[in-house]
């Protein structure tokens, strides 16, 4: 998978992506990220690629056409239009499924806003899903942007080490993941369960589903409602 990030700071993403699972999936050819600097394609002396709102109002607001082109730089080359992920507070709340439909896709391209938005007419040009991480606002889109490019490359094949571990974990089926244990076996006068020790893997992945079921009950109501009406 390629991900171009159209990003006024492409510091913040060239850093992250080149560590821990993200860089050996990198180094591997698994992933590739690119951080494309939307100054780069301002018009003017200065770089500059903001300006006041039309209407007034406060701060500034992201110029169509250096986002335009640095959008067409990335995909000139393309056979079909890419995927285009607009980081916004105004979008869908990212969750699991829609990263394993992104990370389905060959190519994607991720914008990141800042100041007080992107001027609206590049977005209808050019963007297909208006995407957030919460209901908060940040200053700049390049943590959700972040977040979101882990969450999609590890579920493409052969970046985890262990490929089970996209599959039985949380938000798999509407359900929280159970709980996990290490050596030792008693840690803090608290035991690891006996299930997990007997060996009887029939009895494991019941006690496991038992578990999922009950912190999700208790922890997120709300998905366990989704995970019954799956049923």
């Amino acid at each position: 998978m390629h991900i171009s990030v159209l990003t006024l700071f492409p510091d913040l993403i060239t850093e992250a992506v080149h560590t821990s699972i993200l860089g050996r999936a990198a180094e591997a050819g698994l992933i590739s990220v690119d951080a494309v600097n939307i100054r780069d394609f301002a018009f003017n002396k200065h770089h500059k690629v903001d300006d006041y709102p039309y209407g007034g109002g406060a701060g500034m607001v992201m110029q169509a056409e250096p986002v335009y082109l640095a959008y067409e730089a990335v995909t000139k080359d393309l056979q079909r239009k890419p995927r285009v992920i607009y980081t916004t507070p105004q979008g869908k709340v990212f969750d699991q499924k829609m990263a394993a439909e992104f990370a389905a896709e060959e190519e994607l391209v991720i914008l990141c806003g800042h100041y007080e938005g992107v001027d609206e007419r590049v977005l209808t040009e050019i963007v297909t899903d208006h995407v957030s991480i919460g209901d908060y606002v940040l200053t700049g889109g390049e943590l959700p942007a972040l977040i979101m490019i882990d969450a999609v490359s590890r579920l493409i094949p052969g970046v985890l080490h262990n490929d089970l571990s996209a599959e039985t974990e949380s938000f798999e089926n509407n359900l929280l993941e159970y709980p996990q244990y290490s050596r030792p076996e008693v840690w803090h006068d608290m035991r690891v369960p006996d299930v997990l020790l007997s060996g009887h893997h029939e009895n494991v992945e019941k006690w496991r589903f038992e578990q999922s079921v009950e912190r999700t009950l208790s922890r997120r109501p709300d998905l366990f409602e989704r995970f019954l009406s799956q049923k």
